[in-house]
């Protein structure tokens, strides 16, 4: 009766993605109305629980971190996708999309589902333990790939406003590409024992990441692997169905045009979110914090290399400089997150400021 009840639970995960796919090439390039507009968001919520499902599948099979690599690298690749098809289309008003999106990606995860984990963990336990050695250097990763990519195109000379020349953004792509292998090389390699769970005492978890249920068959992590995929696409590909609503809302609210970029990233890091929030919840805070930090690392260093060579066929400038409001919450969050990394254990104080720092950032996207 259990097992029973238990498949009718999780046969949805099989075919919501497949339906919010149907539904995505029904609605895709269409004017909605209300009503459809309520059932995209619908199945857009499905798809994001369905992708948390299957991440968490495939994460048991495969074990940490490679379990959080999957995920995030995969929202990652379609959110590139998505950024360089709407540069194409979107024309002048897309200057600036890849800046806001990779800057609204990095204070996401580095405030909002990293404050968001250690606040869940510290409120169960008090205080919340992960590996210092791992999570400083993804944020060192991090940190050196934002203030190369979005940091330093403010302060060149080479060109009139915050962009790089071609040469300078050559560099940085093949820069990028370099720190987030270098990064993936050490996680799953020479020092995976960084980035996996650890206990109060400080002990490496096993390889299984709960230490309970057996992982599943080959099987079934390649049928979640893909259900993944197809939940990713329609997560991405709904929102950018309903993103018309969202920017009609926008304008109606006289919010400026890039705190649309902002909803989106929202909507798209919904499922790392929910997978970190869940993994907290085990107390298992590492993961938590290798989803943060890898979707950040993977959002610049996958999406810059992908943007310098759409440059090539893009017309107008690339303006990839943040301003100085922005620079002041990358630089904030930078040392924020250094202290509350180093001690490799953390309060409900760390996880509160991370989310204040978040609060500041969307309030200030929608009041610049």
């Amino acid at each position: 009766m259990i097992a029973l009840i238990r498949s009718r639970l999780t046969n949805w995960t099989v075919f919501i993605p497949i339906l919010a796919v149907v539904l995505l090439v029904l609605t895709w390039g269409r004017d909605l109305s209300g009503v459809a507009v309520a059932l995209v968001a619908a199945f857009l919520a499905g798809a994001v629980l369905a992708a948390v499902h299957h991440a968490e599948v495939v994460a048991h099979k495969v074990g940490e971190p490679y379990g959080s690599l999957v995920l995030a690298v995969a929202v990652t690749v379609i959110e590139v996708a998505l950024i360089v098809t709407l540069m194409i289309s979107g024309g002048e008003k897309t200057q600036s999309l890849a800046r806001d999106t990779v800057f609204a990606a990095v204070m996401i995860t580095c405030n909002g589902i990293l404050g968001l984990s250690l606040l869940i963990a510290t409120l169960r336990r008090r205080v919340a333990v992960f590996n210092s050695e791992g999570t400083g250097g993804a944020l060192a990763t991090v940190a050196t790939l934002a203030t190369l990519s979005l940091v330093v195109p403010s302060f060149t000379t080479s060109r009139p406003g915050p962009e790089f020349s071609p040469a300078q953004l050559a560099f940085a792509a093949v820069a990028s590409l370099a720190l987030y292998g270098l990064f993936v090389m050490v996680q799953t390699g020479r020092h995976r024992d960084y980035f996996l769970p650890v206990t109060s005492d400080g002990t490496v978890l096993d390889a299984d990441g709960d230490g309970h249920a057996d992982p599943p068959s080959t099987r079934t992590a390649l049928g979640s692997l893909g259900l993944l995929l197809v939940s990713l696409v329609a997560v991405v590909g709904l929102a950018k169905t309903v993103s018309p609503a969202i920017e009609s809302s926008v304008a109606a609210a006289n919010l400026p045009q890039s705190f649309v970029g902002v909803v989106i990233a929202l909507l798209v890091l919904l499922p790392e979110t929910l997978a970190a929030a869940r993994a907290a919840r085990r107390d298992q805070v590492q993961i938590s914090l290798n989803l943060a930090l890898g979707s950040a690392m993977a959002s610049i260093g996958l999406t810059i290399p992908a943007i310098a060579l759409a440059s090539i066929w893009l017309e107008g400038p690339l303006l990839l400089g943040l301003g100085g409001t922005q620079l002041t919450l990358l630089a904030l969050t930078a040392v924020t997150g250094v202290l509350t990394v180093v001690p490799g254990r953390a309060t409900v104080l760390q996880g509160g400021v991370h989310l204040v720092l978040l609060a500041a950032f969307v309030f200030l996207a929608a009041s610049p």
